[in-house]
């Protein structure tokens, strides 16, 4: 399949796109009233920004330190920063207000796009991780517009998906300008893909400077304090169905040798934060709401994260952490989150989108894995009575953090470079 193969089905998709937009405004808000700038409509009133695109709320959160550098050395050239998900707009919104400008990427159709860059006119584009879309990266390169993918990876399984494309990867990855990898193994990938490896450069990953401060830690130490006691406590983030009945299970389980223990339960979307309640009430399971409360109840066994944006600081205020995604295969989510907190942290089997981080985190022992829930319960056990292994954990993981941050000086500096040189 080649670039034209691929506008045409999406071009024979569009209904079942729109069906599913539809089906999402109706579970959620946050899909509705925005629906024309998915076709390039009602764009924000502005020219020639450096756009930068993030798909969702973890490479948005990641991308802020980058963001916030590139407004310091572009300070006279607008930002657009574009999402494809209502949580990670909410995060653009939260963290960077009116700084920035905001719209949701449109449908990659090679019309859509090309009335998208005839009306922004981008100076440049930075595309977060693995977001590549064929009909945007060509139109940029037909109007010698600089692509920058930034922060890459690519997983084996990744790469063996768009492998299966030559004809339009091949060319699509061709055409970036510069490519800030975050690791060897992802770019000797991409290079195998198309990459041209002259423009390709190993930088390390944004998500290592997570902007933790003193401050920001003793914030989180306090809300643990106020909201739970001095009672012990988990969090599984970031979870989904499929992992909620398997953590509910362990939690079960563990009340019966730790009958004070409190988990806290933190879907990965706002449209699964009634479900995740609803199963721990039919597990007999009491249970508070984050968003009803301010401070847990002694008999309260679940506490749901049903609140955006403060996963970093329920991280910070538990004592295990299970990064989920992971139980099931999704792929993992960010476990850097918790380690930069130094919590020992844990994950399912499949986290095959943080493999190099998570097996680098299991290596410097701040990471077990669990093969399914009755390993998840055990181990469990085994950090809840054993706090010097917990430390252990715990500073490991603060030391490994510490010991790779720097990615986003480089990563700006591949970016700077290849705005000045523009597209070859």
């Amino acid at each position: 399949m080649n670039r034209i193969s691929y506008s045409l089905l999406l071009i024979l998709a569009t209904p079942l796109a729109l069906l599913y937009f539809g089906w999402r405004a109706l579970k959620s808000p946050d899909y509705r009233g925005r629906l024309g700038e998915r076709f390039a409509l009602g764009l924000p009133r502005v020219s020639g920004p450096l756009m930068i695109h993030c798909a969702s709320m973890g490479e948005t959160l990641a991308a802020l330190p980058l963001i916030r550098k590139l407004q310091q050395q572009y300070p006279t050239t607008p930002l657009l920063v574009t999402t494809t998900t209502p949580t990670g707009s909410q995060q653009v919104k939260k963290h960077l207000g009116d700084s920035v400008f905001h719209c949701y990427l449109p449908m990659d159709h090679s019309l859509i796009m090309r009335r998208f860059l005839n009306k922004l006119k981008p100076k440049a584009i930075i595309l977060m991780e693995t977001e590549l879309w064929p009909n945007l990266i060509h139109h940029s390169f037909c109007r010698h517009t600089p692509v920058i993918l930034a922060n890459a990876r690519l997983s084996e399984r990744s790469a063996r998906g768009y492998g299966r494309f030559p004809k339009l990867v091949g060319p699509m990855l061709n055409r970036l300008t510069a490519v800030a990898a975050q690791n060897s193994n992802d770019g000797a990938r991409l290079v195998k893909l198309g990459v041209s490896a002259a423009r390709l450069i190993d930088c390390g990953s944004l998500k290592f400077d997570i902007p933790i401060d003193k401050p920001a830690r003793q914030q989180a130490a306090e809300l643990g304090q106020t909201l739970f006691g001095a009672r012990p406590r988990w969090i599984a983030a970031s979870t989904h169905p499929g992992e909620f009945e398997q953590v509910v299970a362990s939690h079960q389980q563990l009340l019966r040798t730790h009958p004070e223990l409190l988990l806290v339960l933190v879907p990965r979307h706002p449209e699964q934060f009634d479900h995740a309640a609803d199963l721990c009430l039919q597990a007999g399971l009491t249970l508070q709401r984050r968003s009803q409360t301010t401070e847990v109840a002694a008999d309260t066994q679940v506490l749901v994260g049903d609140t955006m944006g403060e996963l970093m600081g329920l991280y910070g205020g538990c004592d295990i952490a299970l990064v989920g995604g992971s139980l099931i295969e999704r792929g993992g989510h960010n476990p850097l989150e918790p380690a930069a907190f130094g919590k020992p942290v844990l994950m399912g089997p499949h986290y095959f989108n943080f493999q190099e981080i998570g097996d680098q985190l299991q290596q410097h022992g701040a990471l077990l894995t669990v093969a399914n829930q009755g390993q998840l319960t055990e181990t469990l056990r085994s950090l809840l009575n054993d706090r010097r292994q917990r430390q252990s954990m715990g500073e490991a993981a603060l030391l490994f953090v510490s010991q790779n941050r720097g990615a986003t000086e480089r990563q700006l500096q591949v970016i700077r470079d290849a705005i000045t040189a523009g597209t070859p």
